[in-house]
């Protein structure tokens, strides 16, 4: 594993590049604005010529590739393309680099004429770290919003389009608004993705050479670009180049949340309301860590049966529910029922489990809030409100029962994808964010990006305290209060990081017994958050934030005065929607606000600047840096310190027995502090542990939905050419030939030559199916040997499909096949997409019998993937041998048009996922939250820093993958069994016995899936 390059040598690094750029500054500012701007078109004109021959030759060999007809011929074109994909890249690369210098200093120009503002030379490394397809941590405030424009407007020169990611909304919008100045004077198109644009105006934003969005509005629009039914209903254009901001944010902190498009399922709800009365009436026990309680019982001497004279036991470090034998009794009795262990019943157990999860370990104001009759998630990492997003696998109505309001159904996956898998696709990608170090290992090991770290512009002036501990909350709280009275008496600003809604609010009742004035901003307040962000470092200012909110906005020492004066302005307009007034008032106080702010400015930091005040060390390391990285921005002074006790969570869960015994050691009476080196370091090893546990999650994940990503790829690439393509008749023609091997192959007796061939079986069969009558060759063909009799069959299939082409009309039929195909193509992934999830749902238990859940998943995964295949090949064939005339004004309407839709983005906290990580062995009397049942709608993921095999040179030409209806390889995937219709019996094995396994085992086909 590559480490995180350090400062020094990314200096060293790029230091040659930087001086180059340095160099031209004085030749770029004698241009005029005319000249300026031609450099784009000076930069486009050379890369087209320069990338042109290898363009043409890619594009080539795609276009032979899909009129290819034998896989050996399909496969060694796969083998060319690669080739050329490898050298299109390499030369574009070579290109864009050459320009590099150039385009920067053209960009560092137009920032100091149209924004005022110059990119520093840290600033210019930072681009080119993300031009080369990794992760620049920079530190807050040194300008990542306007570092993202140099490689932006390089690699924007290629017209492939450029996305750039945000966490939200506001921070799309900002940044677009802020940026594009640069952009649109250089040339380019720049558009922004919003939540409730029409399909057309993202079409629009696509087609700009620059795209701003958020990661769910680009997941969502992938999901349903592959749901039309029209390729002019298609919106994105291309995955070539992303710079992902808050990048952690996206790719660690969300990797576990897929994106899904949903319909509803029909299923009853009053059972989620039963299952919570239930778990009212059971008694449990509730532990820190099972597995730490047996081994302490076991030395003891004691039982280990934790459970007994209890009906559960909730352990809270994997936020895991178990029921005991009394409990299970007691729950079936409860329920009218036997046993909830019969395939009928088994159900009910799921439903009490997730009853008693949300009873045990999701609360009010913590987890969730309600508003308006609507459970509404607390993202964890930033204490923000995420609506649409619901907890997966009927946790969430079990919350909503719990809450007594209305349960929403269970939905039916129609579609679903998740970061990990949608940010791989890009050909390149990279980030920024101040906060990635602490998880490097994680972001080369998934996505193969490296983290550079990038110098700061000034030398940073940041004072970060020991940790204070504590022995109880209430006396943590109350060393919180004072402190925070200290630097208020002072004049210094205070920002305090809480990690939930409760705690935050908490707080907010003891400063106010304090008389000490305060802004509050949690989930419940989101809307004013960018506004409260922005003033927290005015004079004698408080804010209280639940964890890291508000990331994107910089705090400005003295306050800002462009967001007092749109506050002000606002307040004083007379009509709301008279924007030309507004932006004139904004201008009138801006003025007055700066003076303000300067002095403010002045105050703040004779007074030491920011203090930020931490009352709870979160899980990650990564979560406490970021909090401390909003002080001390620019050059500015700033401090920070972190308040624990141990009674929170992180310290009761991960630490306590280490944390006790130094504390014993030193000796610590009722509401004395202890600073020491030996309590930092036990309070690091346990976020370390925590970190590691998270991560050890999220591969276990990743290793499930590696099935669903494949097969994923390969519906969605045959279905986008179909799409694209104006003839698919050569996809019939192949069907066809398969489709006679396998009614041969079914109808030869299973090779028994004495018994013959059954010919009036074959002949009743092909008149059912396809109507075509043998007639007068039955009696020729008895006789025949197997080949000859497979190539009589598909002459006659052939000439038959021929004369229907003649009768129907050649462009009629074209549009009926393309009809069908897609439409049968979603109809049997919409259902195998639930199968999979059904599937997952059980495969969890298949550890109790010693076999490894993901193996399990794999080879069965695989098997009904093949029975899919094969069964939109019959359909497909059958129909259009049984068409007799086409309606030329016949619309094709979508599978999914009649089903109402939802967006989800489901939600899974940070250790509910503790049984995912058993493989072969069961869980002790956990079988109720099975690794598989996680990964079906919380953790997907595919091949990590690979482009997937169906992307083609700009997304815009036809995938290279293979055609549907054929027996032959998907490129860059393993071979795909060739179709044939029920009931046919394959005689020979669709993948060669010492060939690679399809299920991605690594291990030969005939030791893995072929040997069971």
């Amino acid at each position: 594993m590559d480490l995180p390059l350090p400062s020094v040598q990314v200096l060293k690094k790029f230091s040659a590049t930087v001086s180059r750029i340095n160099a031209l500054e004085s030749q770029m500012a004698s241009l005029t604005p005319a000249q300026l701007r031609a450099k784009t078109d000076e930069f486009r004109s050379r890369y087209q010529q320069m990338i042109a021959k290898e363009k043409e030759n890619l594009q080539q060999l795609e276009d032979l590739y899909w009129k290819a007809v034998t896989a050996e011929d399909k496969n060694d074109l796969q083998n060319q393309i690669d080739a050329a994909r490898k050298d299109f890249r390499a030369t574009r690369k070579k290109i864009l680099d050459s320009i590099l210098p150039e385009a920067f200093a053209v960009v560092r120009e137009t920032g100091k004429r149209v924004l005022n503002m110059r990119h520093f030379d840290v600033q210019l490394i930072g681009g080119m770290v993300l031009n080369e397809g990794n992760i620049a941590e920079m530190a807050t405030g040194e300008g990542k919003t306007l570092v993202a424009t140099l490689p932006a407007y390089l690699n924007a020169l290629t017209s492939e389009g450029v996305h750039v990611v945000t966490v939200n909304d506001y921070l799309a919008s900002r940044d677009r608004a802020w940026m594009g100045p640069i952009y649109e004077f250089l040339g380019l198109t720049i558009g922004v993705i919003e939540h409730d644009m029409a399909p057309a105006s993202r079409q629009q934003a696509y087609g700009c050479d620059i795209t701003y969005g958020t990661n769910n509005e680009f997941g969502f629009d992938y999901l349903r670009d592959n749901m039309v039914i029209s390729r002019r209903d298609m919106v994105q254009r291309g995955h070539y180049f992303a710079i992902v901001d808050e990048v952690d944010s996206i790719l660690i902190d969300e990797a576990r949340t897929p994106l899904i498009i949903s319909g509803p399922a029909e299923e009853s709800t009053d059972k989620y309301y039963r299952a919570y009365e239930i778990s009212r009436q059971l008694t449990g026990r509730r532990i820190a860590d099972e597995s730490q309680e047996k081994l302490s019982a076991k030395y003891r001497g004691e039982e280990e049966d934790l459970a007994k004279g209890f009906d559960y036991v909730a352990d809270e470090k994997t936020k895991a529910v178990s029921l005991s034998e009394a409990g299970e009794e007691k729950a079936a009795k409860l329920f009218g029922i036997a046993n909830i262990h019969d395939m009928e019943t088994i159900e009910y157990r799921h439903h009490i489990l997730q009853a008693l999860k949300a009873k045990e370990f999701f609360a009010k104001d913590v987890e969730y809030v309600v508003r308006d009759g609507e459970v509404l998630i607390v993202d964890e990492f930033t204490g923000r409100l995420m609506p649409g997003r619901r907890w997966s696998d009927g946790l969430h109505q079990a919350v909503e029962a719990k809450e007594g309001i209305r349960i929403e159904r269970e939905n039916q996956t129609l579609a679903t994808i998740t970061f990990q898998n949608y940010f791989r696709m890009y050909e390149k990608l990279s980030g920024m964010t101040g906060t990635a170090y602490t998880e490097a290992n994680e972001f080369k090991q998934i996505y193969n990006l490296d983290v550079a770290a990038i110098p700061a512009n000034r030398k940073l002036q940041r004072v970060n305290h020991a940790d204070c501990i504590y022995k109880t909350i209430k006396e943590k709280f109350h060393a919180v209060v004072t402190e925070i009275e200290e630097f208020h008496k002072r004049g210094q600003p205070v920002l305090v990081g809480t990690i939930s809604i409760e705690k935050s609010e908490m707080l907010s009742k003891m400063l106010k017994q304090k008389g000490i004035a305060h802004q509050v901003l949690n989930a419940k307040y989101h809307e004013r958050e960018a506004h409260i962000i922005a003033q927290a470092g005015r004079h004698q200012a408080v804010t209280i934030a639940t964890n890291m909110a508000g990331r994107g906005t910089d705090i400005m020492l003295g306050g800002n005065a462009e967001h007092l004066a749109k506050s002000l302005a606002e307040e004083k307009l007379e009509d709301k929607n008279d924007h030309a007034q507004r932006d004139e008032l904004t201008r009138k106080f801006i003025e007055q606000f700066r003076q303000q702010v300067r002095e403010e400015h002045e105050k703040v930091v004779a007074a030491g600047g920011l203090h930020v005040l931490g009352t709870e060390r979160h899980e990650s390391r990564r979560i406490d840096n970021q909090l401390r990285g909003r002080q001390g921005r620019q050059g500015d002074p700033g401090s920070s310190r972190f308040y624990v006790s141990l009674e929170d969570d992180l310290m009761r869960l991960f630490a306590s027995d280490r944390i006790m015994g130094i504390m014993d050691k030193l000796g610590m009476e009722e509401g004395q502090v202890l600073e020491h080196p030996w309590l930092t370091m036990a309070i690091e090893n346990a976020q370390k542990r925590v970190e590691a546990h998270n991560f050890e999650i999220r591969k276990h994940l990743l290793e499930f939905d590696d099935v669903m990503n494949r097969q994923r790829e390969a519906i969605y690439s045959i279905r986008r050419y179909v799409l694209e393509s104006h003839d698919v008749k050569h996809l019939m023609l192949e069907s066809i030939e398969q489709m006679a091997a396998g009614v041969v192959a079914t109808y030869a007796l299973a090779g028994d030559q004495e018994a013959g061939f059954d010919v009036e079986g074959l002949d009743l069969y092909l008149k059912t199916k396809f109507h075509f009558d043998l007639g007068g060759q039955k009696s020729t063909l008895a006789g025949m040997p197997q080949e000859q009799i497979q190539g009589s069959i598909t002459q006659g299939l052939l000439a038959l499909y021929e004369t229907k082409e003649k009768d129907i009309g050649a462009e009629q039929l074209r549009q009926m096949e393309r009809m069908l195909l897609l439409q049968t193509i979603d109809a049997k992934w919409k259902d195998h997409l639930y199968a999979m999830d059904q599937l997952k749902e059980g495969i969890g238990l298949r550890s109790f019998a010693q076999r490894d859940p993901v193996i399990e998943y794999k080879r069965e995964g695989f098997a009904m993937f093949q029975t899919m295949y094969d069964s939109i090949h019959q359909e497909v064939t059958e129909m259009i041998f049984k068409i007799q005339r086409v309606d030329p004004s016949a619309r094709m309407r979508s599978v999914f048009g009649s089903v109402p839709q939802k967006l989800v983005h489901d939600e899974i906290s940070s250790l509910s996922a503790g049984q995912v990580l058993s493989k072969a062995k069961p869980y002790t009397g956990q079988a109720g939250l099975s690794a598989a049942r996680l990964s079906a709608r919380q953790g997907q993921a595919g091949l990590s820093g690979q482009r997937p095999p169906s992307a083609s040179l700009a997304r815009g030409g036809p995938p290279v993958s293979s055609a549907m209806p054929t027996g032959h390889n998907i490129p860059g995937e393993a071979p795909l069994p060739p179709p044939s219709p029920a009931p046919v019996r394959h005689t020979e094995p669709k993948v060669g016995r010492n060939a690679p396994c399809p299920c991605g085992s690594g291990k030969k086909y005939k030791k893995c899936c072929g040997g069971s």
